[in-house]
């Protein structure tokens, strides 16, 4: 248990971090705005690179747009199915025990469908190499992968944790460092020229400010609480919380 300055300092820490974060969907919009101009300033780059989909106007069309909404409302699912699984834990609720392993399920399934399926020409369905889509110049193709890739290994990690594998404290940090991260990214996430590229910038600011809150709390209540502790925990809560409301922001998500 930590003592009480620390847990004080700790606390003000987060309270300051929710509140910075606040701000940000504001400098997203505005910078939404923009976009669109300093994308077709560097298109020329783009050209260069031979990203099939930017340069016959994926991005934008109708085929694009209903492609990019079934993603985000597939991983909205599990997203939601994840909150939904850790607001039982944070509770403490006796029962159900079985849903703790929705949230690797859930982790390990999308980061498998962006691996395949998150760019329509992109390795491994599209046009694009391995090394293209990899180590390309196309951000968001590369985010996409990067996301694929760090939920199947959080997702792996939180399987070997919960059957008993990985019991050193450590292993519980890569979730919420995840969290963090993928949050992080969401507020230079882009999807290149597009006609709503103002309203998507809106739409990453805020669930990148409710994931990185989020996995902030996540690393605040287990460094604070014991895995064992039979009362729930208001920063767990928050975890939970924040998580199934960013599954539902990507359910109701459109462009």
């Amino acid at each position: 248990m930590l003592r009480g300055s620390h847990r004080s300092c700790w606390m003000r820490f987060v309270v300051l971090l929710c509140l910075f974060l606040s701000a940000t969907p504001l400098w997203a919009q505005h910078d939404g705005q923009n976009q669109t101009s300093v994308q077709q300033a560097v298109s020329p780059d783009h050209q260069q690179h031979g990203t099939v989909g930017h340069q016959t106007g994926w991005e934008g069309s109708v085929a694009g747009i209903a492609y990019s909404e079934f993603n985000h409302h597939l991983t909205g699912i599990l997203v939601l199915i994840i909150g939904l699984s850790e607001v039982r834990q944070a509770l403490a609720v006796p029962f159900w025990a079985w849903t703790r392993f929705l949230l690797p399920g859930a982790l390990l399934t999308s980061g498998v469908f962006l691996l395949i399926w998150s760019d329509h020409d992109a390795w491994p369905i599209g046009s694009l190499s391995f090394m293209q889509t990899f180590f390309g110049s196309d951000s968001e193709i590369f985010q996409h992968k990067s996301y694929g890739l760090l939920s199947v290994a959080v997702g792996m990690i939180e399987l070997l944790r919960r059957v008993g594998h990985l019991g050193h404290a450590v292993w519980a940090a890569p979730l919420p460092a995840f969290a963090i991260i993928g949050g992080l990214m969401l507020f230079g996430h882009s999807h290149g020229i597009h006609p709503s590229a103002g309203k998507i910038a809106m739409d990453h600011a805020v669930m990148g400010t409710m994931a990185v809150t989020a996995g902030s709390s996540k690393l605040l209540s287990d460094w604070i609480h014991s895995p064992s502790r039979a009362q729930y925990s208001k920063w767990e809560l928050l975890w939970a919380g924040l998580l199934t409301l960013i599954g539902i922001q990507l359910l109701i998500y459109s462009e």
